[in-house]
């Protein structure tokens, strides 16, 4: 379900709590259960509001929704999620150098919630003032409320999502041996929440879309109770760095003016959208943010490559790092379909009727999670095993399996098109073993990435290094946007071509996939001693 959170905080500052049996609880620091808690309440909010996400704008006025035709939505939604990684860059800034961790996670938990809270404003306002009419029409509350709330959770998750893990990090000793299994149960917290919001909030939304968007608030809100309430157990990690001469304090007052400078830009766009002056198109930025993270990560590469005074080892790994962004990105345009052309599916082509009830398509939202949860284990065992046995796969191995585990489940979609383009429902176990052989790629894939990354990057560079990670995310997940708007079935047309569009997703996804097999070698070869 995440993208590497269980490794975030491995390569952090050193930590300043030992282990000690007064502060733990099961063996482990007790303040883990309050990052566990907040960070499970946190995924809850997330992941239950974008199991509705865009059924909510493809959904008819009429009915509640937005109304908004599936290129549209796929292109807001595609944004939403490369948002959502991007921000996690200046985030984990702003807490390194002026206000800390924790106070990082606790910002960010109240912006997102309002956030949430703010996409269910006009559900509340119906609600409070009692008017429960036909929905007939879209209002500017319904728009503004929408795009506002979309944007605070963007912010509110650049702040919170890299340090509250950082901070999990930093409970252990540098060299713990509880480290790894406190990131576990970390992880564990993270998929229990991803895996219980979609139903709940899906419920909810069968009366009132903005009810189930109240409802992922509500979780956060919850999360934030708890991590004040039980904050004490995080005393000595996380605070802010001290300047401690006058050039250290003038800078971090520099800082801060920088900051306040670009939030007073992006409120200054916000209105200019908000008033009308200023139009946005959704598809035609989607469109331009490709090509502008393309850009961005060549000459990042390029620069450090050529000017960043590497020497012969470390530039071969970083080219490692370059070939891998590109297999990254590929690999996250399928998976991060889940939210949005695979849901689109399970809600439009899907029997979904049981026992005379229809199961809302949200649901299906939490089936990799389950997956997760259940399947972990025993890859990371099997790992070892193999491992004993020298025969562990390299990673960039790894990275191919999981591109290609990622290819065959959206051959089953395709198998499940045709179905629907014949004009029958699919049974929900076609969408049911695509994402277990999506888990199987995720799992392959996805716990090598960062640690990969972090072995390879030049010293001097492994915070950057570690962003283009994330930024390979965040371009997978704005091509995922932009796929699903044409491979979503919303017209005849489109419905006709679908079968087609997921066969394309395949020969991508398994081509990159044994492309990577046949030169996993040559790059084995130029990671040196990495492995």
């Amino acid at each position: 379900m995440e993208k590497d959170d269980q490794f975030l905080g491995k390569h952090n500052a050193p930590n300043k709590i030992l282990e000690n049996e007064g502060s733990q609880l099961f063996g482990h620091p007790k303040g883990l259960m309050t990052l566990f808690f907040t960070e499970m309440w946190e995924r809850f909010s997330y992941y239950g509001m974008r199991a509705l996400l865009i059924l909510f704008m493809t959904a008819p006025i009429a009915t509640g929704g937005l109304g908004f035709n599936d290129q549209t939505s796929g292109a807001i939604y595609g944004l939403y999620s490369m948002a959502v990684y991007l921000l996690a860059l200046p985030g984990g800034w702003i807490a390194d150098r002026i206000i800390g961790l924790k106070k990082s996670v606790w910002y960010g938990g109240i912006i997102i919630t309002l956030g949430h809270f703010t996409m269910a404003l006009p559900g509340l306002l119906a609600l409070i003032t009692g008017d429960h009419g036909a929905k007939g029409a879209l209002t500017g509350v319904d728009l503004y409320s929408f795009f506002m709330g979309l944007i605070l959770i963007v912010i509110g998750t650049g702040l919170l999502k890299p340090n509250i893990s950082s901070i999990v990090g930093q409970l252990y000793p540098e060299n713990s041996s509880k480290r790894d299994a406190g990131f576990s149960i970390f992880y564990m917290g993270i998929n229990v929440g991803a895996f219980i919001a979609p139903i709940a909030c899906s419920t909810l939304a069968i009366y009132d879309w903005h009810l189930g968007f109240g409802l992922a608030g509500f979780g956060m809100l919850m999360g934030l109770i708890q991590y004040k309430l039980t904050g004490k157990y995080l005393s000595g990690v996380g605070n802010p760095i001290v300047p401690t001469n006058k050039k250290e304090k003038g800078e971090r007052n520099n800082l801060v003016k920088g900051v306040w400078v670009a939030m007073l830009l992006i409120a200054i766009v916000l209105a200019l959208f908000f008033l009308e002056i200023l139009s946005i198109d959704p598809v035609a930025i989607a469109a331009v943010s490709n090509t502008v993270i393309a850009i961005v990560a060549l000459m990042f590469f390029l620069y450090v490559l050529f000017l960043g005074g590497l020497n012969r080892d470390e530039k071969k790994k970083v080219l490692v790092v370059m070939i891998l962004f590109v297999f990254s990105s590929i690999f996250w345009s399928g998976f991060e379909q889940a939210g949005s052309s695979l849901n689109l599916f399970a809600e439009r082509f899907t029997d979904r009727v049981i026992l005379g009830w229809e199961v809302p398509a949200g649901y299906f939202q939490s089936i990799n999670s389950i997956f997760i949860i259940l399947f972990a284990p025993f890859f990371g065992a099997m790992w070892v095993a193999l491992a004993k046995r020298n025969l562990e796969p390299s990673s960039p191995l790894k990275f191919a399996f999981g591109l290609v585990l990622l290819g065959i489940g959206f051959l089953v979609m395709y198998f499940a098109a045709k179905i629907a383009a014949s004009g029958d429902m699919a049974a929900p176990s076609w969408l049911v073993i695509t994402y277990l052989f999506h888990t199987f790629g995720e799992l392959s894939l996805s716990p090598v990435g960062l640690s990969l990354t972090t072995k390879l990057a030049p010293k001097k560079f492994v915070g950057q290094m570690m962003g283009m990670w994330f930024l390979s995310i965040a371009m997978g997940s704005l091509i995922a946007g932009r796929i699903a708007g044409g491979a979503s079935g919303g017209t005849e047309e489109a419905l006709a071509q679908m079968p087609s569009q997921y066969m394309l997703i395949v020969y991508t996804a398994v081509g990159a996939g044994i492309v990577l097999m046949l030169v996993a070698k040559p790059i084995r070869r130029l990671m040196g001693n990495v492995h």
